[in-house]
């Protein structure tokens, strides 16, 4: 679950922090961006928003580095029927999907 909660919040700040620094500068909420011209409001705005993106971006893939990997463990149902698969020469392999439409 905390990883679904962690990319959640991790697509709500990609979405919501851009908005906010154009909605800003568009409406000169932000200092000093009355001060600019037309053309520069756009460039720093578009900038600043795409820097929060990545950063935004940034933070999430150290919040996945930082998970342990010894939590995730497989499913042992899968792991069997794979290594089943796996043993398995290739003219068994034929067969036994013969014999699976069979049974269909």
């Amino acid at each position: 679950m905390g990883v679904i909660k962690k990319f959640f919040i991790a697509s709500m700040l990609m979405w919501i922090i851009p908005v906010a620094i154009l909605y800003g500068f568009n409406n000169n909420l932000l200092p000093g961006s009355s001060d600019l011209s037309p053309h520069s409001l756009t460039l720093w705005s578009g900038f600043l928003a795409v820097i929060s993106v990545n950063i935004v971006i940034a933070f999430y893939i150290y919040l996945a580095m930082k998970e342990p990997s010894d939590k995730h463990e497989p499913d042992p149902a899968f792991l069997a029927e794979a290594k089943a698969g796996v043993n398995l020469s290739p003219g068994e392999s034929s067969r036994s999907s013969e014999s699976s439409k069979k049974e269909e």
